[in-house]
């Protein structure tokens, strides 16, 4: 099977990170592009070297879907470690095996430490439980490539407690625009739900609570979805497996074909190939569909069980992102769930990266309810307005900068010149990120004229030095620049040329270090394009 772009550099990236020495790396793709072809891949390569390689998952049908792409994607088979089957004896290089079954103690002790050479997790964010705890420390000089659809790195700080790098990430926009998913329209719907007297329970809301306050609801629900979802295939994620299949009939009664599935269910596999044929219109689940269950043709999804994990919610949209024939759109409903201690997960979380903009993204959809509105288009809008505040806010710093008789640029002012969204919204994940900047990292920073005393990890440190390297080659500005300029009312001096910003400064100091008669700092932007090229960055 031939790799896409994307998962090409992703496979590239994982070997990377391992020939460097980070034993335990992780790769971020979205659900619906293909996450088990590119650990097929790292698997193939692994084999080619002669390593034995350990798939690990937590469910069982996870287990067989990746055997099975396994082969299809590769040719090679995999020995399975599960209930009473083991690989121990088997010839191949490839072993599937669940967690729950390799944790126990007694079948550990039948692996020496260096069985496995290569260990695969799919659906990372579990990783982080005792039970893939145990069997890594089994195999400590394993290396480990963790596989998740987690979508940003703010839910990536507990695995941070597992792995030591991202090797790569592909985001949910980038796989939409570069068409590779489906697009995403999100409709906010009026109906106020109340969860403020929802409990937690592991971290989430308590799917009991959540039932006893979605039940007054449903009949309405079921009316708002005739509206939006008649000629949409449906899936709807419920709490509990009584309220699913209470809902179901209520749909029914409404003129929908629905249908509910649950883990008890003698006849599910039916069920969802009638559902996959189009028998059924709608088919209602209590969280069973969230991982290992495809079918590219729904193109609506309806969350009605509510929750705090990014990546729980990441998983039950995804039910829905993936490219089909004849398919436009994924239509999101999103209720208005309220609830006065706790943030809960909005379609705002599947594309935005840092809080602000969710914030922001998330008052939008609400005060357009009734109106799909692509997120794409809904997160640029709100990314927009919230860059416009902070440049305000930004503005009163400046005049207090002008006061000060530091020479350093501050980080954010720098961050923001430059329109570094991605510095903007960092947040560590690894344990070297976390860390405070190092010495050499603040020395370097300082030479490079900017007040290191402001960044309080390393991770950021790296990112910003990164930076100033890439733009010295590009020919951009420098932060002394920045700060001298944007001192004088000059607006983005980040986004100049070295050159332009140099000509400008050399206006200034031939008028006294005044503004030349004419120049309107505001509104003035250099007549040439960036150069590109390198420069020496001097004084400024």
């Amino acid at each position: 099977m031939e790799l896409r772009p994307y998962q090409r550099e992703a496979r590239d990236a994982v070997f990377t990170e391992w020939d460097k020495g980070n034993s335990r790396t992780l790769l971020v793709l979205p659900t619906g592009t293909g996450k088990t072809i590119v650990f097929s891949d790292v698997t193939q390569e692994c084999v080619h070297r002669g390593e034995r390689v350990l798939i690990l998952a937590h469910r069982g049908e996870l287990l067989d879907q990746a055997a099975d792409k396994l082969k299809r994607a590769t040719g090679l088979i995999a020995s399975v470690e599960k209930a009473e089957q083991s690989c121990l004896g088997s010839w191949y290089r490839v072993t599937v095996g669940s967690v729950q079954t390799l944790m126990r103690e007694k079948r550990l002790a039948g692996f020496s430490e260096d069985y496995f050479d290569d260990i695969i997790i799919d659906e990372a964010h579990h990783a982080i439980s005792d039970s893939y705890t145990r069997v890594l420390e089994h195999f400590p000089e394993a290396r480990v490539l963790g596989v998740t659809a987690t979508p940003d790195r703010g839910d990536m700080k507990n695995l941070g407690q597992v792995f030591d790098s991202l090797a790569y990430e592909y985001t949910l926009p980038k796989a939409i625009k570069e068409g590779y998913l489906s697009p995403i329209k999100a409709v906010t719907i009026p109906l106020k739900l109340d969860l403020s007297g929802v409990a937690l329970q592991s971290g989430d809301f308590k799917a009991s609570d959540i039932d006893t306050a979605l039940d007054p609801y449903l009949y309405q629900i079921a009316d708002e979805m005739t509206n939006y979802c008649k000629d949409r295939k449906t899936v709807v994620f419920l709490p509990l497996i009584k309220t699913s299949q209470k809902f179901r009939d209520i749909l029914n009664e409404k003129g929908f074909r629905a249908a509910e599935v649950n883990g008890e269910s003698s006849d599910r596999a039916e069920i969802l190939e009638d559902f996959y044929k189009g028998k059924y219109n709608v088919l209602c689940n209590s969280m069973l569909l969230t991982e290992g269950w495809d079918c590219p043709s729904v193109d609506c999804i309806v969350v009605l069980r509510p929750t705090k994990v990014r990546s729980l919610y990441c998983q039950m949209v995804g039910r829905g992102t993936r490219l089909c024939e004849g398919k436009e759109n994924l239509l999101l409903l999103d209720f208005l769930w309220h609830t006065e201690r706790h943030e809960l997960c909005r379609p705002a979380h599947l594309i935005c990266e840092n809080e602000e903009v969710t914030r922001k993204m998330t008052e939008s959809l609400a005060e357009q309810a009734g109106c799909e509105v692509d997120i794409e288009a809904a997160e640029k809008q709100a990314a927009e307005d919230v860059v416009a505040q902070r440049e305000e806010a930004l503005a009163k710093t400046l005049k207090e900068m002008r006061t000060r008789k530091r020479k350093l640029v501050d980080p954010l002012q720098y961050e923001m010149s430059i329109q570094a969204e991605d510095l903007s919204s960092y947040v560590p994940a690894f344990g070297w990120e976390c860390a405070p900047p190092s010495d050499k990292q603040k020395q370097t920073l300082e030479k490079f004229g900017i007040f290191p005393d402001e960044i309080d990890n390393a991770g950021k440190a790296k990112l910003i030095l990164d930076r100033l390297d890439k733009r010295r080659k590009e020919g951009l500005t420098t932060p002394k620049q920045i700060r001298f300029l944007e001192g004088k009312g000059f607006l983005h001096v980040g986004e100049w040329s070295f050159s332009d910003a140099n000509k400008m400064i050399a206006r200034i100091s031939a008028n006294g270090w005044r503004v030349p008669s004419g120049v309107m700092p505001g509104t003035y932007r250099p007549e040439t394009p960036t150069n590109q090229g390198e420069y020496r960055w001097g004084t400024f």
